[in-house]
C-alpha cells in the first residue's frame, strides 16, 4: 500500500551487494554481466567453498542443489549440471527424467543463510537431449516475454513493482488425516491474546484491521522487518519502504522499487526466500498464504506497471488519470484478461478467500483513480511523467512471479494492440453504491475452478510469440484440477461440523 516509485533514482539500476570484489565495476557488470571468470573469482574473493545452484519450479518455489567449487569450471556455464527432473512439480515423466540446470552467472550472490560460506546462483533449464529451453520453466517464460515485447517494437522495458504482503508468527500447526482436520495460529500481536497471561501482558495488540500502521510497541515488528531489509539489500534489492500492515497478528509489506521484469521475478524469489529464513533465526514463521486469518484483511501483491522505451516513459499522457491512449489500451487488456491472468495471479484456493467483497478487495473488474476496490487503480502521488503507470491488485504472494507478470505484459501487448477499451472508470465508493449500479462492472473469479475454467478459455493472447506454450499452460490447470482442486473438494471442512453435525 506504500510503494512510491522515485523517478530521480537511475532506472533499471541494479545495486550490487557491498561484498563483490572490487575488480568488477558496477558499470561494467550492468553493461555486460559477470562472466563465468569473474563468478570464481567472487567465490574467491569471498572464501565461498561452496556454490548452491537455485531454479523456480512451475509453481513457483526454489529448488536447490549444491556443490563444491573445485567440481565446477567455465564449462559448467555452458554445459549445465543434471538433475532428475521427474521429481519437481509438474515437470517431466520418470521415464524422460534427465535434465539440465545451467547457471546464470550474473545472479550469483553470496548466501547469508548458511554455515559456510556459500554462493547461490539461479539457473535456467535446458533439455539435455535437444539442448533447448524447457518450456516449463518459469524463468524462461519470463526471458521469452521480455524479448517477445520488443520485438513488437511496443517498448524495450518492462518494469515491475510489487508490493509483497505477509503474516509473522509465533506458531503454526495444521493437521489433515482421515480423523482430523484442523489448523491453529498464534501471534504475539494477535488481537486474541489480549487476555492471554503472558507475565506480563503488555496490552498493545493491534485490533482486528487495526493495524496500518501505528508506531511502537503497538508495532512489534519494526527491527525484524529491518532485518529482513538489510539483508535483501545485500543481494542487490532495492528497499523503498517496510511498515505494518492492517491486519492484526503480525501483518507486514516490504516494498520493492520497481525493476524489469526478469529481474524482479529474480528479486522476488529472494524476497521470499531471506524473509523467511530471517523470521526462522529469530523464532518466527511467515506465511505468504492470502488469508489465514477468518475476518481480517489479506495479504495481497499489488503490481503495479509501466513500459519505456528508449529511457522514455510511454504510460504518461493527457487521458483518464494522466494516462496516455497506450495506458489505457493495456489496462483494457488488462481488465480483458483479468479472469485467466487470475489462474497464475491469484493460484490457490486460499486466494479466493481474500478476492471477495469487502477488506478493500479488489473484486471489481474496472479502472479508477485511487479507489482501491477498482482491480486497477492509478497511483496519483506524483504528476512525474516516470511516475506514471498502474497497479493491478489482484496478484497474491502465493504466485509465481515469472509467469504471472509475464502474463500481465502478454495482456498488455494485446490491449495496445487491439486498443481494447478498459470501459468507464470507478471511481465512487462502491459499498454506497445500489447493486443494479454495479451490474455494469465484471468481478474477479470467485473460486479457482472458476479461473482455470477461464485460462482454459482464454489463453491465446498468452501463446503470442511462443511465450506461454499450450503445454505449460495445460499442464498447469492439469496439476491445479488434480493436485489442489479434486484432494480439497472430498475432504470434510471444520465449518461443516458446526453448519451440519446436528442436522
Amino acid at each position: 500500500m506504500f510503494l512510491v516509485f522515485l523517478s530521480e533514482r537511475s532506472i533499471g539500476f541494479r545495486r550490487l551487494s557491498s561484498i563483490r570484489i572490487d575488480s568488477l565495476k558496477t558499470t561494467e557488470k550492468e553493461k555486460t554481466g559477470m562472466t563465468p571468470k569473474e563468478f570464481f573469482e567472487f567465490c574467491s574473493a569471498n572464501n565461498a567453498e561452496i556454490v548452491d545452484l537455485k531454479f523456480v519450479d512451475l509453481l513457483g518455489t526454489w529448488q536447490h542443489c549444491s556443490f563444491p567449487v573445485e567440481t565446477l569450471d567455465e564449462d559448467t556455464f555452458k554445459d549445465g549440471l543434471g538433475f532428475d527432473g521427474s521429481s519437481i512439480r509438474g515437470w517431466q515423466g520418470i521415464h524422460m527424467s534427465d535434465m539440465l540446470a545451467v547457471p546464470d552467472p550474473d545472479t550469483a550472490f553470496l548466501d547469508v543463510f548458511f554455515a559456510e560460506p556459500t554462493v547461490s546462483v539461479i539457473a535456467n533449464i535446458v533439455d539435455p537431449i535437444t539442448k533447448e529451453d524447457y518450456t516449463r520453466d518459469p524463468r524462461h517464460v519470463a526471458r521469452k516475454g521480455e524479448k517477445y515485447l520488443k520485438s513488437t517494437g511496443i517498448a524495450d522495458t518492462c518494469y515491475i513493482g510489487p508490493e509483497p504482503e505477509f503474516f509473522i508468527f509465533d506458531e503454526v500447526r495444521f493437521e489433515q488425516n482421515q480423523h482430523t482436520g484442523m489448523y491453529k495460529i498464534d501471534s504475539v500481536e494477535g488481537a486474541w491474546n489480549s487476555a492471554r497471561f503472558e507475565e506480563p501482558n503488555l496490552g498493545y495488540k493491534p485490533r482486528f484491521k487495526g493495524g496500518y500502521f501505528p508506531v511502537s510497541p503497538t508495532d512489534t515488528y519494526h527491527d525484524l522487518r529491518g532485518a529482513m531489509v538489510k539483508e535483501m539489500q545485500k543481494v542487490g534489492i532495492i528497499v523503498e519502504a517496510h511498515h505494518h500492515e492492517v491486519g492484526t497478528a503480525g501483518q507486514a509489506e516490504i516494498d520493492m522499487q520497481y525493476q524489469p521484469l526478469l529481474m524482479m521475478a529474480d528479486q522476488f524469489m529472494w524476497f521470499k526466500y531471506i524473509v523467511r529464513n530471517v523470521a526462522k533465526q529469530h523464532g518466527k514463521t511467515v506465511t505468504f498464504m492470502p488469508k489465514p486469518i477468518f475476518d481480517d484483511n489479506g495479504s495481497g501483491m499489488h503490481s503495479h506497471f509501466s513500459l519505456w522505451k528508449d529511457g522514455t516513459p510511454l504510460f504518461a499522457g493527457d487521458g483518464y488519470a494522466g494516462l496516455s491512449d497506450m495506458a489505457i489500451h493495456a489496462v483494457g487488456g488488462i481488465l480483458k484478461h483479468a479472469p485467466s491472468i487470475l489462474a497464475f495471479a491469484a493460484p490457490t484456493t486460499n486466494s479466493y478467500r481474500r478476492l471477495v467483497p469487502g477488506f478493500e478487495a479488489p473484486v471489481n473488474l474496472c479502472l479508477s483513480a485511487r479507489n482501491r476496490s477498482a482491480a486497477v487503480r492509478i497511483p496519483m502521488y506524483s504528476d512525474n511523467p516516470k511516475a506514471k503507470r498502474f497497479e493491478f491488485r489482484c496478484p497474491d504472494p502465493t504466485c509465481n512471479g515469472y509467469l504471472t507478470w509475464t502474463a500481465m505484459l502478454m495482456a498488455v501487448i494485446d490491449g495496445i494492440q487491439n486498443e481494447i477499451d478498459p470501459g468507464k472508470p470507478l471511481d465512487r465508493d462502491i459499498y454506497e453504491m445500489k447493486l443494479d449500479e454495479l451490474e455494469g462492472y465484471s468481478h474477479t473469479p470467485g473460486s479457482l475452478e472458476e479461473a482455470l475454467d477461464a485460462l482454459e478459455n482464454d489463453h491465446t493472447f498468452l501463446t503470442e510469440g511462443n511465450v506461454f506454450t499450450d503445454d505449460l499452460i495445460e499442464t498447469w490447470i492439469e496439476w491445479k484440477r488434480k493436485e489442489e482442486l479434486a484432494p480439497l473438494a472430498q475432504r470434510p471442512h471444520p465449518y461443516e461440523f458446526y453448519l451440519y453435525y446436528d442436522v
